[in-house]
């Protein structure tokens, strides 16, 4: 077993017994989508930590998508529900990048790419490349594709 799925297991059970009604159902909503994960395909497999971690992130998106939509029709109750289970779920990800950490990454990638020979904005292909196994789940696409836009651009 993995050791962030043991961690995840380990930390329901806490919650379980310290009945933590948010974190034990979040967690378990969380654990189930690992093992759905798990077991799709044709055949069983164990997940690497990677790819748990890339689970909970989805999740965590989930959770911050829902806050959105409950906030705009009007039920507040509901979406500080999804924002408190997101906030269980970041303490399984990876800090997130700060705009500067982001923005010098997509820097050196847009670097490498143009002296790969990649110029203006179709080179963002390229650089997407480049720049995603760095970042590797410490931002989101659409904030690293807005960085590298307008480094292109610019």
């Amino acid at each position: 077993m993995t050791t962030l799925k043991s961690k995840l297991q380990d930390d329901l059970t806490t919650a379980i017994k310290a009945r933590d009604e948010l974190r034990s159902s979040t967690l378990r909503l969380t654990l189930t989508a690992v093992q759905k994960e798990e077991v799709a395909g044709t055949e069983a497999r164990e997940l690497s930590d990677a790819e748990v971690e890339k689970i909970v992130a989805r999740e965590a998106k989930k959770r911050r998508e829902a806050a959105e939509a409950f906030d705009q029709g009007g039920r507040a109750e509901s979406a500080e529900r999804e924002r408190a289970e997101g906030e269980v779920l970041a303490e399984y990800l990876p800090k997130p990048l700060s705009d500067e950490e982001l923005a010098g990454l997509v820097a050196e990638a847009v670097a490498e790419a143009k002296a790969g020979g990649a110029e203006g904005p179709r080179a963002m292909g390229a650089v997407m490349k480049i720049v995603n196994p760095k970042i590797a789940g410490r931002a989101e696409g659409g904030r690293v594709a807005a960085v590298v836009k307008k480094l292109l651009a610019g």
